[in-house]
Formats: C-alpha cells, structure tokens, sequence
C-alpha cells in the first residue's frame, strides 16, 4: 500500500492556505523578541506595507545585542512588498537579463535592486 504526505502550509494571520510559491515566511524582531510568521502573498504586502515607514525611518544595525549581551543574528528583511505580477516581472526579466532566479520563492535583493536600477 502506498501513501502520500501532502504538508499544507497555513497562513498565520487568517488560518487560509498559502498555495505553493505565493507564501512568505517573514522573520522579524520587536523589542529583542525574535518572530517568525508564515503568511500568504496578500497578507505578507499588507506586513511590508505596515512595517514600511518605521523601517524607512530606522536606523539598520549589522547585528543586535540581547538583553544578556551576546550578539544576535541581524534581522531578516520581510519582501519586497511588490504584487505578484512586478514579481513575476521580475522573475522574467532576470531571467533574459543572465540572472538564475527560482521559479517561486524570494527574489535575491541584487537582482530586484538591477531591475529597479533598469527600469
């Protein structure tokens, strides 16, 4: 007898599946507690959206300090906050342009910031 695992992921926010490639796991930190949160496309721009001018305004540090001290890993940026036609834009513009992008997924920030820097 065969059996087939099929592992859904669900978005944290609105308990809706997130269909494959249109999902973001979006780590953050605020107030030195690290997060973590799996939503899908709609609700990772409405995050990006969200977070946008105080991460405008903020200053980036390579690395944090905890509250005993040692040194923790830099904060994880949480996408582009593009929709999901620029993305696909995107993809296939790297694509013609030399660039090996994944078919789902992030995007690298080099390739989004060479497009921008194109268009």
């Amino acid at each position: 007898m065969a059996e087939k695992l099929i592992r859904q992921l669900i978005d944290d926010l609105d308990g809706k599946p997130i269909d494959d490639g249109f999902g973001d796991r979006i780590e953050f930190s605020y107030q030195g507690t690290d997060y973590v949160i799996d939503l899908r496309a709609t609700n990772a721009e409405k995050f990006d959206a969200a977070v946008k001018p105080f991460v405008e305004a903020a200053a980036k540090v390579s690395g944090k300090r905890g509250k005993k001290g040692q040194a923790a890993s830099p904060q994880a940026t949480s996408g582009s906050g593009r929709s999901k036609e620029t993305l696909q834009a995107i993809r296939d513009w790297a694509g013609k342009n030399g660039y090996e992008v994944a078919p789902r997924g992030r995007i690298k920030a080099e390739i989004i910031d060479a497009f921008d820097a194109a268009h």
